[in-house]
C-alpha cells in the first residue's frame, strides 16, 4: 500500500481537486479561494463558468479548459505541468471534482505518476438535500444521471429495485417527467420520494410525497431548475433483482440485463457502475477477449 505524504518535499506540482458552489457564492470556502489564487493553473469545465467565479473574487490566476470532450487529449498537457513542478488546480462548474462532473481520469493519471492529490472539502448537491430530506440519511447509495432514453433507465434502475438505502440521483428539468416515470414503474408508485430543486439556491425547494405524487404533480406544474431526486431504499427487499446477480460473473450479468431488453451498451455501463469496475474491464469479460 502506498501513502501519500503531503508534508514531503516534492520535486513534482500538486493537484488539488477544489469544490465550487453549487448555487450561493456564500459556499466557496476560504481555503478553495486562497488555492485558486496561489496555483499556477486551473484546469476548469467551463472556463467562461468559472471566470465569473474568479472574477467574484479577484482571482487572477489562469484557466485552461478540461471537460469530458477534452479529456484524454488535455490530461497529458496537464500532467507535464505538474512534473514540471508547477501547481494545478481542477474545478467543475459545480460542486465536487469528478461526482458526476470531469477529474476522476486526471486524478487516476497523477497517482500513476505519483503526483500529489490533495483533496478540498465542499459544496455538494446530493448530500446537502440528503440531510434535509426526511429520508434515511445513512446508509446512502449515490447513482447520480440516469440515462437519457427510457428503456436504458429501466435497465439501469433493475439492479436497483432491492437496494435499502436511500438512492441520490441527479436530474435536469427537461428530463424530470420521464426519470420519474421510469422511476415510479422501477420502484412502484408508492415508494417514497423528495424531489429537492435548485439546493442553496434563492428558489429552492423541496416536494415530499410518493412516486405517484410526484408525476401527478409535475404533469401539472412545469419542472423548473435543476434536481436532486432521493428515493426511499426498498423496505422489503426480495431476490429478484441485485441480490439474485451477486453470484454472477461481469460476462453473465451483462448477458442478464440483455435478455430484459437493455442494449449491450447501456447493460454494459450499468454493470461496470454496480461492479465499481471500468467499462473496459466489463467490455472485455462480456466480448470474452
Amino acid at each position: 500500500m502506498e501513502e501519500q505524504r503531503s508534508f514531503a518535499a516534492h520535486t513534482v506540482g500538486t493537484l488539488y481537486l477544489v469544490p465550487t458552489p453549487i448555487g450561493n457564492l456564500d459556499d466557496m470556502t476560504m481555503r478553495s479561494v486562497k488555492v485558486l489564487q496561489q496555483v499556477d493553473l486551473i484546469a476548469a469545465e467551463d472556463t467562461r463558468n468559472t471566470q465569473r467565479l474568479l472574477n467574484h473574487f479577484a482571482i487572477e490566476t489562469k484557466q485552461i479548459s478540461f471537460h469530458e470532450h477534452n479529456t484524454q487529449e488535455r490530461i497529458p498537457r496537464l500532467l507535464a505541468h505538474l512534473q514540471s513542478g508547477l501547481s494545478l488546480a481542477q474545478v467543475s462548474d459545480a460542486g465536487m471534482p469528478s461526482i458526476s462532473d470531469p477529474g476522476k481520469e486526471l486524478v487516476a493519471a497523477a497517482i500513476a505518476q505519483t503526483i500529489p492529490v490533495v483533496p478540498l472539502p465542499g459544496a455538494n448537491a446530493g448530500l446537502t438535500a440528503l440531510i434535509a430530506s426526511g429520508l434515511a440519511p445513512q446508509p446512502f447509495y449515490f447513482y447520480g444521471f440516469l440515462q437519457r432514453k427510457a428503456q436504458q433507465q429501466l435497465a439501469e434502475l433493475v439492479p436497483l429495485t432491492n437496494r435499502t438505502e436511500t438512492m441520490i440521483f441527479y436530474e435536469a428539468p427537461h428530463r424530470l417527467l420521464k426519470t420519474l416515470t421510469s422511476l415510479a414503474a422501477s420502484f412502484g408508485g408508492e415508494r417514497q420520494v423528495v424531489l429537492a430543486r435548485e439546493v442553496t439556491k434563492k428558489y429552492e425547494s423541496f416536494l415530499r410525497g410518493t412516486l405517484a405524487e410526484a408525476l401527478v404533480w409535475f404533469n401539472e406544474h412545469d419542472p423548473r431548475g435543476e434536481f436532486v431526486i432521493l428515493v426511499a431504499g426498498n423496505p422489503q427487499p426480495t431476490m429478484t433483482t441485485e441480490n439474485a446477480y451477486a453470484d454472477l460473473d461481469l460476462h453473465d450479468y451483462v448477458a442478464q440485463l440483455i435478455s430484459e431488453g437493455s442494449d449491450a451498451k447501456t447493460a454494459i455501463k450499468t454493470v461496470a457502475k454496480q461492479r465499481a469496475v471500468p467499462k473496459q474491464e466489463v467490455y472485455k469479460a462480456y466480448h470474452q477477449f
